[in-house]
């Protein structure tokens, strides 16, 4: 069982940066792929990026691609998603996400834990 937290929502102008951290519970931290997914008002979850439990593998979806990037600190228990140059349709609700799987899917509902979320405005 591990608990997600994540924080550094809010409101930016377009061109703007954010980064957001999900902090989880547990001891076993490393063992998991964390993910980002986002969700839009009217809109299904969307997979944003992911990274392995050994960070060998890191995807992202092609629309934040040279934008956002992934890290992992597994000493801190915490995964941050970097997000730079923000448009207005980066706007959604992010959530965080792992799993105990290697793979980086995409696939929202093979991911076992989510996050409350934590919303993401982009002004034009």
């Amino acid at each position: 069982q591990v608990q997600l937290v994540e924080s550094g929502g809010g409101l930016v102008q377009a061109g703007g940066s954010l980064r957001l951290s999900c902090a989880a519970s547990g001891r076993t931290f490393s063992s998991y792929t964390m993910g980002w997914f986002r969700q839009a008002p009217g809109k299904e979850r969307e997979f944003v990026t992911a990274i392995s439990r050994n960070d060998v593998s890191i995807q992202y979806v092609d629309s934040v691609k040279g934008r956002f990037t992934i890290s992992r600190d597994n000493a801190k228990n915490t995964v941050y998603l970097q997000m730079n140059s923000l448009k207005p349709e980066d706007t959604a609700v992010y959530y965080c996400a792992a799993r105990l799987g290697a793979a980086t899917v995409v696939v929202a509902m093979l991911w076992d834990y989510w996050g409350q979320g934590t919303q993401v405005t982009v002004s034009s």
